[in-house]
C-alpha cells in the first residue's frame, strides 16, 4: 500500500476473526494498517459447510441491563395513596373492566358517591407512552379536566384527552383525581405487605 504522507485517512483500519494467529497477523497486513480482533463469538460459522458452530471455550454474551420502566401516578383526593398506571385504571361508584382487554388485567378504582353523580365506571385513566391520557367513558354527569395553565373543560361523553402531571379531574361528589408525575415502581423487596 502506498501512502501520501499528507493524507491523514490513509491508514486503514482491518477487522480480522480471532483465529488468525498474532504472527500470522503481522505478515498478512502492511505495517502502516491497524489489525483490531474480533471478540469471541459463542456461534460461528463453518465456511466449508456453512454449518453453524458452537464455541464452547467463547464466554457468553452479556445480559442486556434491563430498562427500567418509569410510570405516571395518580389518586383520589388529598392525602391518598397513589396508584401507578402501570396498568389502565377504571374510576367509578361500582367500576368494571371491560370484556375485552389486552395485558395485564386493568385496575378498578372504587369511590364513594352518596348523590350519585358518579357513574358506575366513570372514568378511565391510561399511560400510553409518556402520556396520560384521561377518557370518560360516557358518564351520566361527566368529568371537568382542569390542566394546570388552561381554563377548566367539560368533556363529552366519550371524550379522550391527553394530560400533564398536576391536572385535576372531577368526578363529582368531592371525587378530584390528581395526576402525578412519573414514578419508577417499587421493587418487590421495597413493597410495603
Amino acid at each position: 500500500m502506498h501512502r501520501d504522507p499528507d493524507d491523514d485517512n490513509a491508514e486503514d483500519t482491518i477487522v480480522v476473526p480471532p483465529r488468525v494467529a498474532v504472527e500470522q497477523e503481522h505478515a498478512l497486513y502492511d505495517d502502516h494498517d491497524t489489525v483490531i480482533p474480533l471478540p469471541p463469538q459463542r456461534r460461528r460459522i463453518d465456511h466449508a459447510t456453512g454449518e453453524a458452530i458452537e464455541d464452547p471455550t467463547a464466554p457468553p454474551a452479556p445480559e442486556p441491563a434491563p430498562v427500567e420502566q418509569l410510570y405516571y401516578a395518580f389518586r383520589v383526593g388529598l392525602g391518598t395513596e397513589s396508584l401507578l398506571l402501570d396498568t389502565p385504571s377504571y374510576i367509578g361508584r361500582r367500576p368494571s373492566a371491560p370484556r375485552v382487554t389486552a395485558g395485564r388485567a386493568p385496575r378498578l378504582v372504587r369511590v364513594t358517591s352518596p348523590l350519585k353523580e358518579v357513574s358506575s365506571t366513570h372514568i378511565e385513566l391510561r399511560q400510553i407512552g409518556s402520556s396520560v391520557v384521561v377518557t370518560d367513558l360516557r358518564s351520566t354527569n361527566g368529568s371537568i379536566v382542569m390542566i394546570p395553565g388552561s381554563v377548566p373543560r367539560k368533556l363529552r361523553q366519550g371524550e379522550s384527552v391527553v394530560v400533564s402531571p398536576g391536572t385535576l379531574v372531577d368526578i363529582g361528589d368531592g371525587n378530584i383525581l390528581q395526576i402525578l408525575p412519573m414514578q419508577r415502581r417499587a421493587a418487590p423487596e421495597e413493597r410495603q405487605p
